[in-house]
């Protein structure tokens, strides 16, 4: 059946174009931006899209919400083509507001992570160059002083989601006379049925994510339209395929006997791919009924919403999925309506899988996927009969991606043979903002993604990741890189050297642990070591684990950690060894 939609003529026909000047598989027949794909979006008129709370809004209300802020932010502040706005908040109808307003103008949203410390959101925000910033009440009061104090010389307005700027502590001076801190619906005063017109290139970005680089600094990976419309295009077309071949969730039935309007919980944090790119954009185009739960995530929260909105989607990260399926009062609740369940972040354990299973008792089979906030969401995806069959695997390329599995000179090895897994197609990201160094070290000159991730295809070309990105934890759905971490560590006055791996986990797929070398004559404990890293860094990173030993640690003779003597393991692995 996937065949015959991306073979010659079909609606999903796939053929090779020149992008940037590199020729790479792309869909024939796409759109050329985001606009073009909210402008179809607005059809699905008078049905549910976002479920926050007590608010229920529509297709149509959404569409011209997010138009009236495009026209507020071009007409009263001054948002232009290629501007930054910065989101920091907590999934919420605002957040995906701001996307849309953004993007639809051509300017360049920038999702920061919500789970930062002041110094990292600061540092987002410097690093953009964010013209204006959105953002929920909680996470503004922290860097509030800052701001006052002119630590983020570009920023021209904040708008408060949820608080009155009269009820803040700080005041703010922008020192022009004019005012800094506005509501966030003086942005949604005047909805508006018409989009704005400004022409849109595909390869403009439209959005900045942030991930951590092994420098310790995060990096801005840019997403541009093309790249985001190609994950679009690529997540319906296994939509589609997976109905025909019987593998995917089946379209549910409404009460007229025609097709129902499926229903995601929707629980994937909005500055991650997972969140924006693949379940805001997808959803708003496939017409789903996305449902928000408030606060911090709880298992019986979730249960409660999906019973009540009849959930027939899930797609998240492994750790919500078992706390889900470790509830223990899970029976109670009425879970027959989900009948996809999936994710991505971390590898699935069969465990999980059963688990699944023995919760929602009308999923046929899970669905995992591998990507990168480098590949704007997916690059590969498995589920149906194939995940059953092969289930350590995270699946074939997308239509439009190409794989290789390389060696430590980026040559092809045989196939089963292990190596980095390199990526292409047009989900690559443009490249990381304001560091053409770091993205000349990541994106070769003829337009391959190096992940850094080590792992093998078989003989069908499935892919297996066999080990994790060279110096990367991923706890939870989050990526955390052992070099900034470590950099934190070793500036403590009583620590030498320090190493960072990551231990498995049931729940998170993998932990924080920390080894560090005490300086002669010095001391210091567990809880001095993970209270120096949570001044500075997301709690995500602190160590959930530490060992403290006088020993020197092991390195090679290139100086660098040899780290799999740490997890207590063999020979060198090729990511230690590039």
């Amino acid at each position: 059946m996937t065949a015959q939609l991306i073979g010659p003529g079909g609606p999903f026909e796939v053929v090779t174009e020149p992008v940037g000047g590199i020729e790479m598989r792309v869909y024939k027949d796409r759109f050329h931006s985001l606009r073009e794909v909210a402008a179809i979006a607005a059809a699905h008129g008078d049905k549910t899209f976002i479920v926050h709370g007590d608010r229920r809004i529509s297709f149509l209300e959404f569409s011209r919400l997010a138009n009236g802020v495009s026209a507020a932010l071009r007409d009263d502040f001054g948002v232009d083509h290629g501007d930054r706005v910065a989101v920091l908040s907590a999934n919420n109808p605002e957040w995906c507001l701001a996307f849309w307003g953004t993007v639809d103008l051509g300017a360049i949203l920038v999702g920061l992570n919500g789970w930062w410390k002041n110094d990292e959101i600061l540092y987002g925000l410097t690093d953009s160059g964010a013209k204006v910033l959105v953002a929920d009440r909680q996470r503004y009061e922290r860097i509030a002083d800052e701001i006052a104090d002119g630590a983020v010389p570009d920023l021209e307005a904040v708008f408060l989601i949820d608080a009155d700027p009269a009820e803040l502590a700080t005041p703010v001076d922008r020192g022009d006379g004019g005012d800094l801190l506005h509501r966030f619906d003086e942005l949604t005063g005047s909805p508006s049925d018409d989009q704005p017109s400004d022409p849109i290139d595909e390869d403009d970005p439209a959005v900045i994510f942030y991930t951590s680089g092994t420098t310790g600094r995060p990096k801005g990976a840019v997403s541009t339209h093309r790249n985001m419309i190609a994950n679009l295009q690529n997540t319906v077309l296994g939509t589609v395929a997976g109905t025909m071949t019987g593998d995917g969730a089946p379209i549910p039935s409404g009460d007229d006997g025609g097709p129902a309007q499926p229903a995601a919980l929707f629980t994937s944090p909005l500055f991650h791919v997972s969140g924006c790119h693949s379940t805001l954009v997808v959803g708003y185009m496939g017409g789903l009924k996305l449902v928000m739960p408030e606060g911090r995530f709880q298992p019986e929260t979730a249960l409660e919403l999906i019973q009540r909105e009849q959930i027939s989607v899930w797609a998240t990260v492994p750790t919500m999925v078992w706390r889900v399926c470790e509830y223990p009062d899970r029976h109670d609740y009425d879970t027959s309506s989900v009948k996809s369940v999936a994710f991505g972040g971390s590898p699935s354990a069969d465990e999980l899988q059963r688990k699944v299973r023995e919760t929602f008792p009308n999923v046929r089979t899970t669905t995992n996927a591998y990507g990168l906030t480098e590949t704007s969401s997916v690059a590969t995806a498995i589920s149906g009969q194939d995940a059953l069959d092969k289930p350590t695997s995270v699946g074939q390329a997308v239509p439009v991606v190409e794989l290789r599995i390389v060696d430590a000179q980026l040559d092809d090895v045989p196939t089963g043979g292990t190596g980095e897994v390199l990526i292409k197609g047009p989900i690559v990201v443009q490249g990381y903002w304001g560091k053409p160094e770091a993205t000349a070290n990541t994106i070769t000159p003829d337009g391959w993604l190096r992940t850094g991730d080590v792992g093998h295809l078989d003989e069908d070309g499935f892919l297996y990741i066999t080990d994790r990105a060279k110096d990367m934890i991923i706890r939870g759905g989050e990526n955390v890189y052992c070099v900034e971490i470590e950099n934190r560590l070793v500036e403590h006055p009583a620590i030498a050297d320090a190493a960072v791996i990551g231990v498995p986990h049931p729940e998170l797929g993998e932990e924080v642990k920390a080894v560090v070398q005490v300086e002669p004559g010095h001391t210091i404990t567990e809880a001095e070591v993970k209270d120096w890293v949570a001044e500075t860094l997301a709690n995500f990173k602190v160590p959930a684990y530490v060992d403290i030993t006088t020993e020197r640690l092991p390195r090679n003779a290139s100086g660098k950690l040899l780290k799999n003597v740490l997890r207590g393991e063999g020979e060198v692995s090729f990511a230690e060894t590039m």
